[in-house]
């Protein structure tokens, strides 16, 4: 099953609980945490989720593109968040942070940068219950979808099968209509979709589209028939 976790970070930040209820009929609610330090750019932090966690029944996905998640990430557990996506790249003690995550009743995740590889980090994927593989270079939404992705899409994909492992796989960075079911075909099945969704005229009918196409492009690929 395909996951569609439409992005904030391309909502009206002034309507925020409006936008939020707008995409009801998605799987979680993806929020981008920049810092202005690990990217360039700065947006909400903890107060600001614990608001949105009463405005709207849609799971939280919180992605934190941020320096020293190991002192940040439970904080943002205990302001409503269900999964909590911490940096490769920034995390001192990944292993001990997704155990934290996990034993304060989130879901942990791990992304990676564009240029970092998954291949070193395989024996930390049972720590994890979902994976991130950047599509842009994190920190700005609206950029154009790198398709120098999807073998390190379709890697992760194998690694996962290898183990045995019950672990979503989640893209986040120019997916759309035009993107998702290479996507798909290449081992995702959580998408984090900003403009695709809430540029469209209907953002709940955006998220439906995009499972859709998900879901059939995932049918008929290797991967989910061995899954």
């Amino acid at each position: 099953m395909a996951l569609i976790n439409p992005s904030i970070l391309s909502a009206d930040f002034a309507r925020l609980a409006e936008e939020a209820k707008a995409v009801e009929g998605a799987d979680w609610l993806h929020v981008d945490v920049m810092d202005n330090h690990f990217v360039p750019n700065l947006t909400l932090g903890v107060p600001v989720v614990e608001s949105l966690r009463k405005a709207t029944e849609t799971p939280l996905d919180l992605h934190l593109m941020i320096e020293d998640p190991d002192r940040w990430a439970p904080q943002y557990v205990e302001a409503g968040a269900g999964s909590v996506t911490f940096h490769a790249e920034a995390a001192a003690a990944p292993v001990r942070l997704a155990r934290e995550i996990r034993a304060k009743g989130a879901r942990a995740s791990m992304a990676l940068k564009p240029a970092t590889p998954i291949e070193p980090y395989e024996d930390l994927l049972p720590e994890l219950d979902m994976l991130l593989i950047m599509t842009v270079e994190p920190g700005f939404g609206g950029q154009a979808f790198l398709d120098i992705m999807l073998p390190k899409i379709r890697r992760t994909r194998e690694l996962i099968s290898r183990h045995g492992l019950e672990l979503w796989l989640q893209v986040d960075g120019g997916v759309s209509d035009a993107t998702i079911e290479r996507c798909a075909e290449a081992g995702a099945d959580v998408f984090v979709a900003g403009s695709a969704v809430y540029g469209a005229d209907d953002p709940a009918k955006a998220v439906r589209d995009l499972r859709e196409k998900a879901e059939a492009a995932a049918a008929g690929a290797g991967w989910a028939c061995a899954h």
